[in-house]
């Protein structure tokens, strides 16, 4: 039988020999049968070395919100490179991004120019902890915020190590973390406002900011119960801490105003990547100026070399401006493909007996894999995400919509960019039908 990713294996040995790992993002290491090597990409597709067509769900990790490769941005990008890549000064581009941020997302009063969102939410830390002279960041159980030593804190701990449904553990995921940083933190659960106000009252008074992401999305799809983001935001205001909102995935892809705007609520601090770029390395941190004053006197430092990179600004120029001409379009269009998307999966689910179960606003959404005996009903929490969800299962499932050419993300999450289209959902459904059909003929429980 022909290897189809024969090439991606052959260049992945290579890269073994020069790259430590093989891979330079460790959670590319996930995807299987072997970490693909892609050579082209156009609005929705890609095609990898060995010539494999994909309709493409994971669209680099949800940064392309435009598609692959669009036009109008490679022609800005290329039209900057001409006139100058780099100046570690300013240029009128960074203004011009800065000013089309003030115009859309609510907090936006001033920004900071950061080249990804990891920086971007250590900037934000510093700053309320600068700006409260509090010790402590409360932050959300699953709720992902770079991976830096602040940023993976409670993130994804195994169920032997949770702690208690009351103190969830601060730990994280990898070793040679500086141990006072999990002292600095208090993790509390997502989707449980009584519980939240339990974990501020305990730590009175030391609390400098509420760190989380609108909707949940690098742990399962988990959008917010009613009074969750609320309850954020009175605590914050109650209590004097900084409401940060990690919009690093749901900036501009629940529209203009990103998910506060959708919500509609306003943070202190915004951290802005992924689609902000749309592909290229660019991320801002946004907020209210009374926020920003530490930046503004100097007291807290943010700097950068490549902060204000004018081709990365060219490129967020392009990309702002194309989401401000969609107006009610968006994100209305690729909520309805989405939601189409989720439908035709479920109806594929149920005909080959499949426990799948879509779930997420559509934009975005992720297909939890139900375990043998796992309750139904909407997944709203980390806790309940790991007791419910077959990773194993979805991993074999995901391969053989891969082999079918549908590619979603490995850990089950699918973005709709702005270039699918309905016929892209309708040839996706239809390929889903051989793998899904692949898979109950395969699946053995483990």
């Amino acid at each position: 039988m022909t290897d189809r990713y024969a090439n991606s294996r052959r260049l992945f040995e290579r890269a073994t020999r020069s790259i430590a790992a093989g891979v330079n993002s460790g959670i590319r290491k996930m995807e299987q049968p072997v970490p693909l090597y892609f050579q082209r990409g156009t609005g929705s597709r890609v095609w990898d070395v060995d010539g494999n067509e994909y309709i493409d769900f994971q669209i680099g990790q949800g940064a392309l919100l435009y598609g692959h490769a669009p036009a109008g941005m490679a022609e800005a990008i290329a039209a900057q490179a001409r006139l100058g890549t780099h100046w570690a000064a300013q240029s009128e581009l960074e203004i011009e991004v800065a000013e089309r941020l003030q115009a859309m997302i609510p907090s936006a009063e001033l920004v900071r120019l950061n080249n990804s969102a990891t920086e971007a939410v250590l900037s934000a830390l510093r700053l309320a902890r600068g700006h409260t002279g509090r010790p402590l960041i409360l932050k959300f159980e699953g709720h992902y915020h770079g991976w830096a030593d602040e940023g993976l804190v409670g993130f994804a701990p195994p169920p032997d190590k949770w702690g208690t449904d009351e103190a969830p553990a601060r730990l994280h995921p990898s070793q040679g973390v500086i141990p006072e940083v999990l002292e600095k933190f208090v993790v509390a659960r997502w989707n449980d406002p009584d519980h939240l106000r339990r974990r501020v009252a305990e730590f009175k008074g030391q609390i400098a900011a509420i760190i989380f992401e609108p909707v949940l999305c690098n742990t399962g799809c988990m959008e917010p119960v009613p009074g969750m983001i609320e309850t954020i935001r009175e605590l914050c205001d109650r209590e004097g801490m900084l409401m940060i909102a990690d919009e690093t995935i749901t900036g501009f892809r629940f529209g203009p105003g990103g998910a506060q705007k959708h919500f509609g609520f306003v943070p202190d601090l915004t951290v802005l990547g992924k689609a902000v770029g749309g592909g290229v390395p660019f991320a801002a941190l946004v907020g209210r100026q009374a926020a920003m004053r530490k930046i503004i006197d100097g007291s807290v430092v943010h700097a950068g070399t490549l902060n204000g990179n004018p081709l990365c600004l060219a490129a967020s120029k392009w990309c702002l401006d194309s989401i401000a001409s969609l107006g009610e379009r968006h994100p209305r269009e690729v909520t309805a493909l989405g939601s189409q998307m989720m439908a035709g999966l479920r109806v594929l689910a149920d005909r080959h007996g499949i426990p799948l179960r879509p779930q997420g606003p559509g934009l975005v959404f992720h297909t939890v894999m139900l375990k043998p005996g796992a309750a139904e009903g909407t997944v709203r929490d980390y806790r309940d995400y790991v007791r419910r969800h077959d990773a194993t299962r979805w991993t074999h499932l995901r391969r053989c919509l891969l082999d079918d050419g549908v590619r979603a993300i490995e850990r089950g999450l699918w973005f709709i960019s702005l270039a699918h289209r309905q016929a892209d959902v309708a040839e996706a459904l239809q390929k889903a039908e051989r793998s899904f059909a692949r898979h109950a003929s395969e699946w053995k429980p483990v």
